[in-house]
């Protein structure tokens, strides 16, 4: 499996050099983040972020809410109007900006990994060799674009002269989730930064710490005051005031598909706002009779397991061709038992706790539906007695259609698997859910493959591979998965406006 942005193969870093975590790291910014300056809340309010591990707090964050957001959007408005440094600055200069934040990623590598690993609970070196390679490599990736947003001349009635210009929007609110704090934070940054855009960020409340350091490093780094802006909250209050906002132009939201339904309506009520939503998904992984088997359970076990689990590209729909089913099923049960379950500060680890009690009692809860309604438990099913929110792998065969775990976003470590006969089946069966995210489909047939991939409804087909995203590939959902696109080329046009600019020349070519 490649991982995010490449980082990894097979799931597991290249363990030749290890890095350490910082264990005892004091947790250094908990204020909100405006002009550049940390500033405590209007309402004087603080919340407590938790270590999902321990179930202990780690620091009280000031809460932010509408008043704190006003006060970020005037910041990002003001250095966004024209004369303000920002607006002045040439677009080489941004991107060198953008390079010298990813120069200083490099260099607070290890203490970013451990305040992710802190406040998520995912293991240590996926968040430093996955999570942050995917940060720093996106970053380099828009720094380089930033000189290069070009319009163009449209011929039209030889006495005028048209062009188009891509200009930035203006205030763009970023609302970001807690499963990849640190990576949909810069998948949102860089393309707006890149194309001159301000921001007004608000990090999921499980998971603010990352986001918070960040502010530190775009002070140091020199970005102008109020180009990038920091707001910690709650969704109800600060992520209200952001989606409402008649001053913010574009809001990029990850997250939920009820809570993006929610910010969409918000949008639409406010001033029509420009929204990209990346929601959630209930992904198939289709396994040919033909496939190397090897693979597809390794890719199909790190596609459902990853991150716990609580991964929107989740394979939580495994549909395995019914003449290696059984032995499909056998191999993915090793795969599980197999998986070290643990502190995620330890090098061994491969699957730290889920974030939180919601979290972990609705997983537990679908697992119980699985067993009620019929599916096969081959293994797991139960949480960890001895620790926090830890729950073991857990697989479930003779998975039907109708059972809510295949149905329902699971976000958590369970791998329901499927028996298909056909392909013409098995295409009506993925494609029959409201989500439209990923796929993925293991075969050595070509002609099987693209088939597959031109029928099946989702923003990304993986073929003998899963989670293969690169800061040069768009990604983002059909359907009820979301709308719009992140990373690649494609993003750009997300964060900028097109101006048609019409010339008539004062007199007639000869």
């Amino acid at each position: 499996m490649a991982a995010l942005n490449g980082a990894v193969e097979n799931g597991q870093p290249d363990r030749k050099v290890l890095p350490l975590p910082l264990r005892s790291l004091e947790v250094k910014y908990t204020k909100i983040f405006i002009n550049n300056e940390w500033h405590e809340s209007t309402s004087g309010k603080k919340f407590p972020t938790y270590n999902p591990s321990t179930l202990e707090k780690i620091c009280d964050i000031e809460e932010g809410d509408k008043p704190d957001v006003d006060n970020a959007v005037e910041a990002a408005k003001a250095a966004f109007q024209r004369g303000a440094p920002w607006r002045q600055m040439d677009a080489l200069s941004r991107g060198q900006l953008l390079h010298k934040l990813a120069d200083l990623l490099e260099r607070d590598r290890v203490i970013l990994a451990t305040l992710e690993t802190m406040d998520t609970g995912k293991p240590f070196l996926q968040a430093y060799f996955i999570d942050l390679e995917g940060c720093i490599k996106t970053l380099r990736y828009y720094a380089g674009w930033a000189d290069k947003i070009q319009g163009r001349t449209i011929p039209v009635d030889e006495n005028f002269v048209c062009f188009t210009r891509h200009e930035p929007m203006g205030v763009c609110g970023a609302i970001t989730p807690w499963n990849f704090p640190l990576l949909m934070l810069i998948w949102k940054m860089a393309p707006a930064l890149c194309c001159g855009n301000t921001l007004v960020i608000k990090p999921a409340e499980q998971t603010p710490l990352t986001s918070l350091y960040i502010g530190s490093l775009i002070k140091e780094v020199g970005f102008p005051p109020g180009v990038v802006n920091i707001v910690p909250g709650y969704g109800p209050t600060a992520g209200a005031a952001i989606s409402t906002h008649h001053s913010i132009d574009k809001i990029a939201f990850t997250g939920s598909t009820k809570v993006g339904k929610l910010i969409k309506e918000a949008a639409s009520k406010s001033n029509l706002k420009r929204v990209t939503l990346e929601l959630g998904g209930k992904n198939p992984c289709i396994v040919c009779a033909d496939a190397d088997l090897d693979l597809a359970v390794e890719c199909a076990h790190q596609g459902v397991f990853f991150n716990q689990g609580q991964c929107c590209t989740a394979a939580s729909r495994v549909f395995v061709e019914e003449q290696i089913y059984p032995e499909f099923v056998k191999r993915s049960v090793e795969y599980a038992k197999k998986r070290l379950v643990g502190d995620p500060f330890d090098a061994r680890t491969e699957q730290g706790p889920q974030i939180d009690q919601k979290q972990f009692d609705k997983i537990l809860e679908l697992i119980e539906s699985g067993k009620k309604e019929g599916a096969k438990l081959e293994c797991g099913g139960l949480a960890i007695e001895d620790r926090g929110l830890f729950i073991k792998p857990t697989v479930f065969s003779d998975v039907t259609d109708n059972m809510r775990i295949a149905k329902e976003e699971i976000f958590g470590p369970v791998q329901p698997i499927m028996k298909f006969k056909s392909i013409e089946e098995v295409i009506r069966r993925a494609n029959s859910t409201e989500y439209g995210l990923t796929a993925a489909v293991f075969t050595k047939n070509l002609d099987r493959a693209l088939t597959l991939a031109s029928a099946l409804q989702s923003g990304t087909v993986w073929i003998n591979c899963y989670n293969a995203l690169y800061a040069q590939a768009p990604f983002g959902g059909f359907k009820m998965s979301g709308n719009g696109r992140e990373l690649g080329e494609y993003a750009l046009a997300e964060y900028t406006e097109v101006k048609t600019v019409t010339i008539k020349l004062s007199q007639k070519s000869p």
